[in-house]
């Protein structure tokens, strides 16, 4: 599914992607600045976290709980030197707890990756506008 957007839509968009039935971990692939934190904040709202959200870019990461008691965590892995330490927070724990997981810059922790994932791949375009890719 491709769809091109701007960020008034994000709300739109989020609901849009949780309607495809999305694995529970789900990888963010994009530059800086294109707009995975946003999306994934409009996600957490969408699935019934009404906390504030934020980046956990030097936390690493950020836990919600939404409504229906259950988790969401979202992880900003682009600060981590190597994949163990990854293994020393405890990662694995959180990737195979059944609940959701939001991964950006995913690519640095390629071995620890649940086979069941979804993908989304996120640019932005020229005006103002983002193209989604969700696979």
């Amino acid at each position: 599914m491709k769809i091109v957007f701007t960020l008034d839509e994000i709300s739109a968009v989020s609901k849009e992607i949780l309607s495809q039935n999305p694995k529970k971990v789900i990888l963010f692939y994009g530059e800086m600045g294109a707009g995975k934190t946003t999306l994934i904040k409009a996600l957490a709202k969408s699935i019934g976290v009404n906390d504030a959200t934020s980046s956990p870019t030097f936390s690493l990461v950020n836990e919600y709980q939404t409504d229906s008691e259950d988790f969401v965590y979202h992880f900003d892995v682009y600060r981590l030197k190597n994949e163990s330490e990854a293994y020393d927070m405890g990662m694995e724990e959180y990737l195979y707890s059944g609940h959701w997981c939001f991964i950006e810059w995913a690519e640095k922790i390629p071995t620890l990756i649940p086979n069941e994932h979804s993908i989304i791949k996120i640019k932005s375009l020229s005006n103002g506008y983002r193209e989604l890719e969700f696979l």
